[in-house]
């Protein structure tokens, strides 16, 4: 694409900073409302096609009809010289894949914020009659303060909208794709709610749940395979967690949320003390018999019949004589291991039954510890997101498990919740020190200024000593270190004197100093500084644009 540097005569562009596989993306300042925004524009060489106009069009129209915290603004749309143009919010941060690339899994306190900014936005589209169709990291963006706004309406559907395929074919990220619309079914609500499950199981996990070599392969997976339990992957999730994503990722949507709202208020009180116990949801898979793919749509087939095992008949007179042999086996056994001293038997010998202590407080399990004769007892706090302050996580040993009274027992206690360092970068240092107080974390601020001439006074900059990202014990003193922008400022050198005028308007613009040359030369001779404004030994602070030192020569 030539390059471009105005569109519509009041937006100046500043840089690329994304391309589709239609689009391109520019950073542009409105010079009409003097504020930074993102405009979208359409390739020449697409604008001509009928499909792909209509469906850039259609974004702007959707996302236009959108007024959420999580949904990028539109601004304003428009055609400029041939060129189809969207103009919307610009924002400072990464798309969510890119965050979970960098980082990997994410806590689960965090990845249910995101998901509850995520639904909350999808709700408020269904309550508008426009469904997404192509959910997936990708196409969210998460800013330096943890706000996730969602994006790209390209291929989302209203209630009266035309469809941009015959029979509705396969479109959006194969990864995050609903088994019906991989059919050519018609979009509903639940194929939204589908995706978000599967971001939510990527957030937890730091991977999508299934692979192929095609999207059609990884398609017919999302057909056929059983979404893998997030719980595997980490057992301290709770199951209340893992159960939203079995029940957004239901394979028959029947089982799924019938509306996003139901799974937003699940996100919201997931957590709740009373669905700690909860069991692990179960639905019956579809008993697919056939799977073809054709012209780009999976065609299944089912069977109305489940699968039957054929019992064999029991035989009876075999298990008796099994029975008893075994029984005589493990006699022999008994008495062998008795002799030895292998066998262990509860209250004989210095040996104890470790009753089951985990989800206690912790004084409570040492009062049950001491009670079966367990008094060498050592306690081992972490941090936890997921289990309350003082209660107990694990132990050392498994519950029932009999071992020697005079073994110690170590109980793994819980902290309550590490405290989420944010990236604090580009925001005012008076607001940063105000959360960090206000959080209640111990941790001590320490600051380091940098003059720079372009950017505001009290700006954060940059942050050491612990990373943006990375969990720390609230209790615990820590520092970190942020470098903080501040105007330049000098002290009016008396070498500028007799100095040649441009050398000296160099010196000072080398300390981020604005110069105003002011006098009169001849054109064959070098002009010299004969006075100053400020005057020498004056200290002067550049405060933005309007503040200049007044070069006089001759």
């Amino acid at each position: 694409m030539e390059l471009i540097k105005q569109i519509a005569n009041r937006y100046d562009i500043i840089s690329l900073i994304g391309q589709g596989g239609m689009a391109d993306v520019f950073k542009a300042k409105d010079i009409i409302l003097n504020r930074i925004v993102a405009i979208k524009v359409l390739r020449p060489k697409l604008s001509d096609d009928a499909m792909t106009l209509v469906r850039f069009q259609r974004e702007a129209s959707a996302a236009s009809r959108l007024s959420h915290p999580n949904v990028v603004d539109i601004y304003d749309v428009g055609e400029y010289e041939g060129m189809h143009y969207i103009v919307m919010e610009y924002i400072r941060g990464r798309t969510l894949k890119q965050m979970i690339a960098q980082r990997g899994a994410l806590s689960v306190s965090e990845s249910i914020h995101i998901m509850m900014q995520l639904t909350s936005a999808i709700c408020h589209a269904h309550a508008h009659h426009i469904i997404h169709r192509d959910i997936k990291p990708q196409n969210v963006l998460v800013k330096d303060d943890g706000t996730v706004k969602i994006t790209d309406f390209g291929i989302a559907i209203a209630n009266d909208a035309v469809q941009l395929t015959l029979n509705n074919a396969v479109m959006g990220s194969a990864h995050y794709l609903a088994p019906e619309t991989a059919q050519g079914k018609d979009a509903t609500e639940q194929v939204d709610i589908y995706s978000l499950g599967i971001v939510f199981y990527e957030l937890l996990t730091g991977d999508v749940p299934f692979h192929g070599k095609t999207p059609t392969e990884i398609a017919v997976k999302h057909l056929r395979e059983p979404i893998p339990y997030v719980r595997d992957f980490n057992a301290s999730i709770p199951q209340s967690v893992e159960n939203i994503i079995l029940k957004a990722t239901a394979k028959n949507p029947a089982n799924r949320y019938m509306k996003t709202d139901d799974m937003l208020d699940d996100l919201e009180h997931c957590m709740d003390w009373n669905r700690r116990n909860e069991s692990r949801i179960e639905f019956e898979a579809p008993n697919i018999t056939k799977v073809d793919v054709n012209d780009g749509h999976v065609q299944v087939e089912y069977s109305d019949e489940p699968v039957k095992e054929e019992k064999k008949p029991i035989q009876w007179k075999s298990v008796g004589l099994g029975l008893i042999a075994v029984s005589l086996i493990c006699a022999l056994i008994l008495l062998s291991a008795t002799a030895s001293g292998k066998i262990k038997i509860d209250g004989f010998l210095g040996y104890e039954t470790i009753p089951d202590v985990v989800d206690q407080n912790y004084t409570d399990a040492e009062l049950a510890l001491k009670k079966h004769n367990f008094h060498n007892i050592k306690v081992k706090k972490v941090l936890s997101d997921t289990v309350p302050k003082d209660e107990v996580i694990s132990t050392n040993y498994d519950s029932g498990e009999v071992i020697q009274s005079s073994n110690q027992i170590v109980l793994t206690v819980s902290k309550g919740p590490g405290y989420f360092v944010k990236d604090f970068t580009g925001r005012t240092i008076s607001d940063v020190r105000k959360e960090i107080k206000e959080s209640g974390v111990k941790l001590t601020i320490k600051i380091k200024y940098k003059d720079v001439a372009d950017t505001d006074p009290n700006i954060v900059l940059s942050q050491r000593g612990i990373k943006a990202g990375k969990r720390i014990d609230p209790n615990k003193k820590q520092t970190i270190t942020f470098t903080v922008s501040r105007y330049p400022s000098i002290v009016i050198p008396e070498k500028l004197i007799g100095m040649e005028v441009n050398a000296a308007k160099e010196y000072l613009n080398d300390k981020g100093i604005a110069v105003v040359l002011s006098g009169v030369s001849n054109d064959n001779e070098q002009g010299y500084v004969v006075s100053v404004d400020p005057v020498v030994g004056a200290r002067y602070t550049q405060e933005g644009s309007d503040s200049v030192v007044t070069l006089f020569y001759e």
